[in-house]
């Protein structure tokens, strides 16, 4: 990860119309504001709509209380995402004294991420199994399928828990000599995560249970603004889309490979104890 990101760096400088001052272009300071709100957008379609039908079963005593962890982690994911687009807001308005200053809470704040993530997996799995466990004969087929797919969604958890802090490492380890790299890099480890928000949103076509697909394109869908402006002011594809695509690629391929196999449903209940 260090060799990464001082690699790029310390490479010669090229020239970046959305990075620096001044830039010639309106589009080139409000892109990343836009991102960020778009990401917001998105989380927002689709956890709101989830979560009001999570909490009527939960009144209706379809569903166990949430976690702790859960309400942890939906405050520390929020707060992240808010202040992504307070900081691209900084910077698009010309405070990066600012922007500085308050990039030290991401230090705090997305190590708490990843250490909530990793505890509301296992929690939210032993939640559901015990469940399928205790339910009557006509139930439990239904609630066994339900832990199969859990079991599927765990591959992608474990890939947004181990590439998400990778890329933000990159980027906060950039900040200083590549800020093209840092800023590019703070929005594309953002889009690891989107699949949470994507997969709830009730009228996007989905092709889950069966396979990941669509998580992975609409994630590419989400980046294309960015990206694409990037490619028609700079004429080039800059290296941050490079490195988070070969980064990206393995675990890619890892998680279609093994959605749904044999072997990662005992894999999967071993890694959870049952």
């Amino acid at each position: 990860m260090a060799t990464i990101a001082e690699a790029t760096a310390e490479r010669p400088a090229r020239r970046d119309v959305l990075s620096g001052t001044p830039r010639a272009h309106a589009v080139d300071r409000w892109i990343y504001v836009f991102m960020a709100a778009s990401f917001i957008a998105i989380v927002l379609a689709g956890f709101i709509p989830s979560s009001l039908e999570q909490i009527k079963a939960v009144e209706t005593g379809a569903r166990p209380p949430f976690p702790m962890v859960l309400h942890a982690h939906a405050v520390l994911m929020g707060s992240f995402l808010l202040l992504l687009f307070a900081q691209t807001l900084l910077v698009a308005m010309g405070r990066c004294d600012l922007h500085r200053r308050l990039g030290v809470a991401a230090m705090v704040i997305v190590p708490a991420m990843v250490v909530a993530g990793f505890i509301l997996a296992p929690t939210s799995y032993h939640s559901l199994w015990n469940a399928a466990q205790a339910a009557p004969p006509e139930a439990r087929e239904s609630l066994q399928g339900t832990l199969a797919f859990v079991e599927n969604i765990l591959l992608v958890q474990i890939r947004i828990g181990i590439l998400f802090p990778l890329f933000i490492a990159i980027a906060m380890r950039a900040r200083r000599g590549d800020a093209g790299l840092h800023k590019r890099m703070m929005i594309l480890a953002t889009a690891m995560a989107l699949p949470a928000g994507i997969d709830r949103i009730p009228w996007l076509y989905t092709s889950l249970p069966a396979s990941p697909l669509t998580p992975d394109l609409y994630m590419l869908v989400a980046i294309s603004p960015m990206v694409i402006w990037d490619v028609v002011r700079n004429g080039r594809v800059h290296h941050a889309y490079w490195i988070w695509l070969a980064v990206n690629l393995p675990f890619a391929l890892a998680v279609h490979g093994l959605w749904g196999t044999a072997w990662w449903h005992s894999t999967a209940r071993q890694l959870m104890g049952v």
